[in-house]
């Protein structure tokens, strides 16, 4: 099996760096997640708000990472891509399903394709 996990940008100001890793959602490569744990200050989680059938799937891996000790302190955004598609859930509608609103720093909108 191949793994595509990559190191997609590192940022750094004075004594601080910002490593910003896409790790990717397909279930072969789930399992590798918890690598990436460590000193993980933030959580960014895309949601494909066009994808209805996929949402209870993706509830699931987010309860599943919320319980993971080593993200207890780890702010977390939601991105909800593709808002611009016909059909799409809104914010409100996602952090509803998501049931996460007590964890949720920020709920972003976004669209599929500028």
């Amino acid at each position: 099996m191949i793994c595509n996990v990559e190191l997609d940008l590192i940022l750094g100001f004075r004594r601080y760096t910002l490593n910003i890793w896409d790790v990717g959602g397909q279930r072969t490569i789930r399992s590798y997640w918890r690598n990436y744990f460590e000193q993980t200050d933030g959580l960014v989680w895309v949601v494909d708000s066009s994808d209805l059938r996929r949402l209870d799937d993706c509830k699931m891996e987010l309860d599943n990472l919320l319980k993971e000790e080593r993200l207890s302190g780890a702010s977390l955004l939601i991105l909800a891509n593709k808002q611009d598609i016909k059909g799409a859930l809104t914010q409100a509608e996602i952090a509803k399903i998501l049931k996460v609103r007590q964890r949720i720093q920020s709920l972003q909108a976004g669209k599929s394709k500028a």
